[in-house]
Order: structure tokens, then sequence, then C-alpha cells
């Protein structure tokens, strides 16, 4: 949790944004207390995709293979093993794609919250150009969120969101679920055939012969398709979170500046406690907790430092006090 003394970072400078007195502050009713959700046609459109093909893999085992089959237990239990896969997998869905992946309070680089934070003289604050924000330490900028990210691991547009870290867990969550009901769809094809080959094929399913080989190979090629891409994706995630080190920082080979967690300490905090079945819920939250209030709107009380902005050159130089701290470009 960010604290006055937490190091800032920043990314791209413009004159125009140096000055503190060029952010317009929050508006007083915050977006981020109303649900998230990002406004992007490509992402829109992949979430639909997403959910689209999730119930085309429900139609196909219920009314082409568990409806028909005449193993009524064989039907039953694999049919509640599929269905609860399937409503988690989306549940982590929508949970990934309505949570504040972890944006910074946009507009908050006035000189009134700079002056708050009662920085000591020398210190440096970074701020970010494009959304007038102080920018954390690991906080990355995303152009389609239009916000900066508390450890920003990249933006989804499949679940239309960013991966950061309040939402990092549901994103986790729907790669392992997806992945699991296209091992078991393609599990359950598998059998089909062979029980049709065995049977006459106009008695293992309620569809006309072709008409069901085309669906169990559409299935079967969707399956395979998605349980490569989400299992490489669950455990680039995993692995982020043990490492603690999220892609864009392995992609941009940053060196650390913060004290790195131990694996197990990741992992506690990403699913929200010691291990335990909320882990695998996506209706349980995270151990990250959210930006106080007075660190979002800079209501904490000003200092007596004074806080200035000015251009050198390709260096940005914010003078806290008597002291001047430099932000090099990197």
């Amino acid at each position: 949790m960010p604290t006055p003394s937490h190091r800032y970072r920043d990314i791209e400078r413009t004159a125009e944004y140096l000055q503190p007195e060029k952010c317009l502050p929050p508006p007083v009713d915050n977006s981020m207390d109303k649900v998230w959700f990002i406004k992007d046609g490509c992402g829109i459109a992949c979430a639909i995709v997403t959910w689209f093909l999730v119930f085309y893999a429900e139609f196909v085992v219920i009314f082409v293979m568990l409806l028909p089959s005449k193993d009524l237990v064989y039907s039953t239990i694999n049919g509640i093993i599929f269905n609860a896969l399937a409503f988690l997998a989306l549940a982590s869905h929508l949970r990934a794609m309505i949570t504040d992946p972890g944006a910074v309070p946009k507009g908050n680089a006035t000189k009134e919250f700079i002056e708050s934070l009662q920085l000591k003289p020398g210190q440096v604050v970074y701020k970010c150009p494009k959304c007038c924000s102080i920018k954390p330490d690991r906080a990355h900028h995303c152009s389609v969120c239009k916000r900066c990210i508390r450890k920003m691991d990249h933006h989804c547009p499949w679940v239309n969101n960013c991966v950061g870290e309040n939402n990092q867990k549901f994103f986790v969550l729907f790669t392992m679920y997806i992945a699991l009901i296209s091992s078991h769809a393609l599990i359950m094809v598998g059998f089909h055939f062979l029980y049709c080959f065995e049977e006459d094929w106009t008695k293992c399913s309620s569809f006309s012969p072709p008409t069901t080989v085309i669906l169990l190979i559409l299935l079967c090629f969707e399956g395979l398709l998605f349980l490569i891409f989400t299992a490489v994706m669950f455990g680039t995630q995993v692995h982020s979170i043990c490492t603690d080190e999220t892609g864009i920082e392995r992609l941009k080979k940053e060196n650390p500046t913060w004290e790195k967690m131990s694996s197990w300490e990741g992992l506690k905090q990403a699913f929200g406690g010691g291990f335990s079945p909320a882990w695998f819920s996506p209706f349980s939250g995270t151990l990250y907790q959210k930006v106080p209030l007075d660190i979002e709107t800079g209501k904490g009380g000003k200092g007596s430092e004074i806080v200035s902005g000015r251009l050198e050159g390709h260096v940005e130089v914010i003078e806290i006090g008597g002291g001047v701290g430099h932000c090099t470009n990197s």
C-alpha cells in the first residue's frame, strides 16, 4: 500500500504537463467507486466472443453428447462437472473484466496533492503526463484503459481489461477453468467418437451424422486451441506471481527496485491469504488494499514544502522544499 514516502516513477514527459497547476483535480464523484468497465470496441467484441464460445461448448456437450447418451450416470456426472467449471470460468471472466485492476487516481498530480505527500527536501515525485497522475513504483500507463495501473502485467482484450494487482487472481482463475473445461470437452469428444463408431451413428446423437461430426470437430478445434492458449497464460501468470515480476517488467528487463516477496507470500497476497478453497473462488478477493482516500484525493493535509516543476533539456526537475530531484528518461 503506497505511503507518503513511497517511491514514485515516471514514463514519458511533455513540457505541457510539467507544471502541477496544469493538472485538474479528479472529480468529487470518483469513477473508481463505480463499476469498472472499459469502453473499448475490440475488447467488448473479444469478451462477447469468449462467452459465445463457452455457450457453444455447452450446447454441443449437453445436446450432442450427454442427453442422447444411454448411460445416465455418465451423463449426470459429466454434465455437473462441465457446467460447474463453465460457471466458474464465466464468473472469473466477469470479475476480471469489471474489477478495477489497480488504477491510479486520475489527475491527482496537482500542487496541493504533491504538497500533501509531505515529502522531504530532495525527494523525487514522478508523474504520468498522459493521465496527469502521480505514479507509484511498478505502475505503468495503459493506452487502452487510459489510466496508470499498479503492477500492470498486460492488457488483455479477451477480458477487456488490464491485468493488475487487484484482478490478477480472477484472470488466473479464468485461464485455469477454461483450460479445464477444454480438456474435459476434448476427453468427452474422444469417448463420443468411439461410442458412435461402435454404435449406429443415427442413434448416438439427436442430430444427423454429418451435423454431429461437424459440431464435434468444431468443438474439438475450439477446445484444443483454447487449451493451449489458456494453459500457457495460466503458467505465465503463476510464474509472474511466484517471481514477483510482472510481464511488462520482464519484457523491459527492469532492474527490481522493490523488495521481492517469496513465491508463497506472492501467492497468498494474490489469492487472498493462506491456502484454502477460497483460492479457487472468483467470489473472494485478494490481500491487495485500495489506496486510502487521503492518498487518492490529496486531502491528508498540506505540508510546508513548496513544489514546482520545470523542464531542463530532457530532464524533468521537481523541487521539493530546498532540495532538487532529477527524473531521467528511462
